[in-house]
């Protein structure tokens, strides 16, 4: 579904990403990880429109989207959260993901101002479907609520219900459990299972390794802009170079 060519990145004399190429199968959900600095972050910015490579390709469903802008990578199928919450505080949770929506609003202008049945039935439509994606999250029972008013946890929660209602085909999702406490945690691991049950590919940046080796099929693992391994779960947890990525690397053994 999707694949990056050697993608680099270079902000002036820096190079943040070096030769960064990996696949991204349908129906997986696909890991990155690697220590604080590693790219991470970076990588889903260029696959998501905010920045562009400095050189290599991005290939998703066999259309080329490099250096495509954040809206037209969204209308083609890509959706991402963000480390920081972005939701609307002042709005309800129902609202957030109407706004999450607004492209999949087909009625004309003349429909809006005059208030016509086919703007009344359209609206029916994607308010049922934005209940819909609140229940994913276990957020229906505060669909009236204002945004702001919900805790950490749940905010995260309606950030990773906002990028379901664009109705993408891969989710980008950035370190959805920073912040989580255990139940949270788990909660949000079974969350994203469900998500991807219903059809969803998903890659995911995340540090809590209990979430990676608990969800992913598949994770490569970045460090100093570089993939240094692939593999299942299993095999990564018993990579050296991964070890000393996360660890660091015993002079004495050097």
């Amino acid at each position: 579904m999707l694949k990056l060519e050697n993608i680099a990145k270079d902000f002036g004399g820096l190079r943040v990403l070096n030769g960064v190429s990996f696949e991204i199968s349908e129906g997986q959900i696909f890991g990155l990880i690697g220590p604080n600095g590693a790219g991470k972050t970076t990588v889903f910015n260029i696959i998501s429109g905010l920045l562009k490579p400095s050189s290599g390709r991005i290939i998703f469903n066999k259309s080329d989207i490099t250096n495509q802008p954040p809206h037209v990578v969204t209308e083609q199928g890509i959706s991402r959260t963000f480390q920081n919450i972005r939701v609307f505080e002042d709005m309800s949770l129902l609202e957030n993901i109407l706004v999450g929506m607004h492209r999949l609003f087909s009625y004309s202008s003349v429909s809006m101002f005059f208030d016509l049945p086919k703007k009344k039935k359209e609206e029916k439509q994607l308010r049922e479907k934005a209940m819909d994606i609140l229940s994913i999250v276990h957020l229906t029972e505060k669909a009236d609520l204002k945004a702001g008013g919900l805790s950490y946890g749940e905010q995260r929660k309606l950030e990773l219900a906002r990028a379901l209602a664009t109705e993408p085909k891969l989710l980008l999702i950035d370190e959805p459990a920073a912040g989580m406490n255990p139940a949270e945690t788990e909660e949000l691991m079974n969350e994203i299972k469900l998500i991807n049950k219903n059809g969803y590919t998903i890659c995911l940046i995340e540090h809590d390794m209990k979430v990676i080796m608990g969800i992913c099929g598949y994770v490569a693992v970045m460090n100093f802009g570089e993939i240094i391994a692939e593999g299942s779960p299993e095999e990564i947890r018993k990579e050296k170079l991964v070890i000393e990525a996360y660890l660091g690397k015993d002079e004495k053994s050097a």
